[in-house]
């Protein structure tokens, strides 16, 4: 049932092999870019990326079977590809590694294989995105606020955080406006949802109504 496509002696794929594999390839890619549209934020680009990629990818590993020269080639090709590219969400890297799995997985001629593994999977990532476990809590939010460079930031604001705040964190201290002022990041959860204007205002008198952003603390769920 699980057999390899490849000719056991020779490790060669006949031609209706390889056009096996292709059309797995292709259904393999529809349903994972399928599953990702339907449980993240997208776009249409990415999508087509996504669906592509294990027919790309199996091309691949059919060329190189075994040759080094060949395989080095397309190494550096795609240390071209991943310094030209973005990188992504938790989640966009997930589907990229799963197309790539699944791509890998037909290429070496487990392609019936790979249709269990692809169906699987994608039952999971939709079963988990339904899940609440690990859904972020809506009072986790980021706070990022400057100041003057003459301002020691060093617990300024830290009456203000535990007032407002159950927990706060300082996660980075940024210079910007070439080293005039500082940009203070924290990761916050606040007591009071309903009491962000009245912790803004407080804060605006600290750092000398300078700019304060509040904002909610992304969820991947959300991209």
């Amino acid at each position: 049932m699980l057999n390899n496509l490849f000719n056991s002696e020779t490790s060669i794929m006949d031609v209706n092999s390889l056009i096996i594999c292709t059309l797995m390839s292709l259904i393999c890619g529809l349903i994972i870019a399928l599953t990702h549209k339907y449980t993240s934020k997208y776009t249409k680009g990415y999508l087509t990326t996504i669906s592509l990629l294990p027919f790309l990818v199996q091309i691949v590993i059919i060329l190189v079977n075994g040759n080094l020269g060949t395989g080095v080639a397309i190494m550096g090709a795609f240390s071209l590809v991943r310094f030209r590219s973005l990188p992504g969400n938790a989640k966009e890297i997930l589907t990229v590694f799963f197309a790539m799995v699944i791509g890998l997985t037909i290429g070496t001629g487990y392609a019936l294989f790979a249709l269990i593994i692809t169906i699987l999977g994608s039952l999971c990532l939709i079963i988990y995105n339904k899940l609440d476990i690990f859904k972020v809590s809506g009072n986790r939010q980021i706070l990022k606020i400057v100041i003057p460079e003459d301002l020691d930031y060093t617990g300024v604001f830290n009456d203000l955080l535990i007032k407002y705040c159950k927990d706060s964190t300082l996660q980075t201290v940024k210079m910007i406006d070439m080293g005039s002022m500082y940009e203070l990041k924290y990761n916050i959860i606040l007591k009071d949802v309903n009491k962000q204007k009245e912790f803004i205002d407080e804060l605006r008198v600290r750092n000398g109504n300078l700019k304060i952003i509040l904002s909610r603390e992304l969820e991947e769920g959300d991209l």
